[in-house]
């Protein structure tokens, strides 16, 4: 059950076993650091379902657990329509799936919904590269671009958690 104070963030990929629970992981750690842990609620889930009620990529889970992320308790699950009325972002890791994200939602949440790399300011890509079908080289590169996301993801949601409780 969402908690209807917290600031709720979605990340979206396309199977939700590689990128988006990868970026769910890492940014409760940040969140966690920063002592925000108890105002926000992460989730992550997919476009597609073929994955659903499956663990994340066990390359995932490794290339997270040597950074210190835990990725073994999060299960993959289809996007639903009600993910853009109860999450105040939803975060897509490329523009395939932002542009899905963009067919499903109602009209009104459309502004809901941004790449995750919006956030990044080290690396130039607009998208995290899908690393289901490469090496291990893949994961790690992954790891890197969300990382430098959830950095500034980070001052944003302290932002707008401070506006939200001077409102």
């Amino acid at each position: 059950m969402l908690n209807q104070e917290a600031f709720k963030i979605l990340f979206v990929c396309t199977g939700n076993i590689c990128r988006s629970p990868t970026a769910e992981g890492v940014f409760h750690a940040k969140m966690r650091d920063a002592g925000l842990d108890k105002s926000v609620q992460l989730d992550s889930c997919g476009t597609h379902g073929f994955h659903a009620g499956e663990s994340p990529d066990a390359r995932a889970q490794r290339a997270a657990k040597k950074r210190g992320y835990d990725l073994s308790t999060q299960r993959a699950r289809q996007v639903g329509k009600e993910d853009f009325v109860n999450f105040d972002l939803i975060l897509a890791m490329d523009w395939e799936n932002h542009a899905l994200l963009q067919q499903m939602a109602p009209r009104q949440y459309h502004h809901k919904i941004k790449l995750l790399m919006s956030f990044a300011t080290e690396h130039e890509s607009a998208v995290v590269p899908d690393p289901y079908y490469g090496g291990p080289d893949g994961f790690e590169t992954a790891l890197d671009y969300i990382e430098d996301a959830a950095t500034n993801l980070v001052d944003f949601v302290r932002r707008r958690m401070a506006q939200k409780a001077a409102a």
